[in-house]
């Protein structure tokens, strides 16, 4: 018990010292906010409110969640022989659930980044006869 108290005693004293140096070096700017965006120390040329298709936004989020399966994945490998077959279960069942989710995804065309087919109707063939 006496560790744990010298640990959490560590961890606020390293989180104090943090706090502390950077209020204390940290900028002393009064003044209004700068209105222009941090583009790497670079002026931006033109307006930098620029709209991007929402498919951006997903496919990073797919990304990150594909990827951090291989976390999970990295792993179970470095402790596959510890973990034995209820661990080697365990993976496959989680790998499976992963393809489903990709098989979801591409039937769903949550990956197609061209304009959206329109698939024929039957009222569409009716109306163009």
């Amino acid at each position: 018990m006496l560790r744990l108290g010298v640990y959490a005693l560590a961890i606020c004293i390293m989180v104090g010292v943090m706090l502390g140096a950077s209020w204390a070096l940290g900028p002393r700017r009064r003044g209004a906010p700068d209105p222009n965006p941090f583009e790497s120390g670079i002026l931006p040329l033109h307006d930098t409110s620029i709209r991007f298709p929402s498919q951006f936004y997903l496919v990073a989020m797919l990304f990150v969640i594909f990827d951090l399966e291989m976390v999970f994945v990295f792993a179970w490998a470095v402790a596959v022989r510890p973990a034995g077959w209820l661990g080697y279960g365990g993976m496959l069942a989680f790998l499976t659930l992963l393809l489903l989710a990709l098989a979801y995804l591409w039937r769903s065309g949550a990956l197609e980044w061209g304009p959206a087919r329109k698939t024929p109707t039957l009222k569409n063939k009716a109306w163009r006869a």
